[in-house]
């Protein structure tokens, strides 16, 4: 489209959806990525797709569905408008009491199982970083509570779909409000360094703890992750259907080694039970232990 064009579509009202266009982004973005959008959130569905064809200047729906499809920056358009799709608010310690379970197993793992060595974690749908890294401080704290050998550590897989909230998670770097406002005094002094922008970022030794990579959650049966200690998924299955969640946190459960927790979201999950777990007695969590092979 032209310039003039698209300036006076930008400053007009911009273009709707309707209810047949509405269904074919419905379904497009649920095949590529699993997520849903019921009615309830057209209106977000439909302004972040606008917001997105704005800065790329194309003015109609059905044209930018096309460029999704057959384009040839398709795979890195798709990345972009999930990015838009995902909402990344989340902050650190977000459900305290999850960190104090991962605490207290990894304590009895350690007391139990005296050749037992390290801890193996997934954070599923980490977003910006936030939920690893406070895994990762918890995970810390007991072991040097615990007065472990140097031989004892730990290692955590972060995965999420969006690539812009990987890289601001590699980076580690934080707005200074968003750390004094979330994380203690003390906290702050063994696990961050400030910088001189008014930004924090977290300590070498606790990045090096921490792999993060991109992982579609419709994929999960690809990952070589297995034997896992903890796994964390909290606050990512909201975005797909009953059924989809379901086969999500089963491919989930098969990752886990005897004795590993499996930290949901409180609410995510309703009535799903898979014979090798069973429920963790807590009405502050949602979390299942695998007991069985």
């Amino acid at each position: 489209m032209s310039g003039d064009s698209f300036l006076q579509w930008e400053h007009s009202n911009p273009p709707e959806m309707d209810d047949e266009q509405f269904s074919l982004w419905q379904t497009a973005i649920e095949v590529r990525t699993g997520m849903q959008f019921p009615e309830q959130r057209r209106i977000f569905l439909q302004s972040s797709i606008r917001t997105r064809m704005k800065e790329i200047h194309c003015d109609c729906f059905q044209s930018y569905y096309e460029q999704l499809q057959i384009g040839p920056s398709s795979e890195q358009e798709w990345t972009v408008l999930t990015d838009r799709l995902t909402v990344q608010e989340t902050h650190f310690f977000r459900h305290p009491p999850s960190f104090e379970l991962a605490k207290e197993k990894v304590r009895e793992w350690f007391i139990n199982d005296p050749d037992k060595k390290s801890v193996q974690a997934w954070s599923v749908g980490c977003s910006t970083g936030e939920e690893p890294y406070s895994l990762a401080i918890t995970l810390d704290e007991q072991i040097q509570a615990m007065h472990l050998s140097k031989d004892h550590y730990f290692g955590i897989t972060a995965t999420d779909l969006s690539m812009p909230a990987l890289n601001k998670a590699n980076t580690g770097i934080y707005k200074e409000k968003k750390v004094k406002q979330q994380i203690s005094e003390t906290r702050q002094k063994a696990y961050f360094d400030q910088l001189e922008n008014h930004n924090f970022q977290v300590k070498p030794l606790l990045r090096e703890r921490i792999c993060f990579a991109r992982i579609n959650a419709l994929n999960l049966s690809a990952t070589p992750l297995k034997d896992l200690d903890i796994i964390f998924c909290q606050n990512m299955l909201i975005y797909f259907s009953k059924w989809r969640r379901r086969e999500i946190v089963n491919h989930l459960a098969n990752r886990l080694q005897v004795g590993g927790i499996m930290i949901l979201g409180l609410g995510e999950v309703m009535d799903w039970t898979n014979p090798k777990l069973k429920r963790v007695p807590s009405d502050k969590v949602l979390a299942f232990m695998r007991h069985c092979h």
